[in-house]
């Protein structure tokens, strides 16, 4: 037995369509489940603002067109970005956070690898533009 079809599955499909976007119909078909199911959970994801759905006459049918909302959308976390993260191996962890005596807003490491991190990203900006600008 199949098991049961999640939001993110769903979302993935409909983000996967690209700007044309999917048909309801389309997407309860590729998840392997009914309609019922793939209405209440495209009707979910729309609640959450996650996709927009456009009523659309197919084939003698109203139906919707389901769009990832790019305002929304919900990016890929690239995780070489949190390369050296000091707060995963942080031996204070337990103690940081709100009311503490340690706090995201007041830690040297952390705010040491932000300043590092901007460096690099400001780096790569600037070597980009280098390189429009010399073609």
């Amino acid at each position: 037995m199949r098991s049961r079809v999640t939001e993110k599955d769903a979302y993935e499909v409909i983000r996967a369509a690209g700007s044309k976007g999917l048909l309801q119909s389309d997407l309860w078909r590729s998840l392997n489940t009914n309609s019922r199911e793939g209405s209440r959970i495209a009707t979910k994801l729309e609640r959450k603002g996650l996709v927009r759905r456009s009523k659309e006459l197919c084939e003698g049918r109203w139906t919707y067109r389901l769009y990832v909302d790019e305002k929304t959308q919900i990016s890929d976390v690239l995780w070489c970005t949190l390369d050296q993260c000091p707060c995963f191996t942080c031996k204070s962890l337990s103690l940081c956070g709100p009311g503490q005596g340690i706090t995201p807003t007041r830690c040297n490491p952390l705010d040491n690898w932000l300043i590092e991190q901007t460096a690099e990203d400001n780096g790569r900006e600037f070597a980009e533009t280098m390189d429009e600008s010399s073609n």
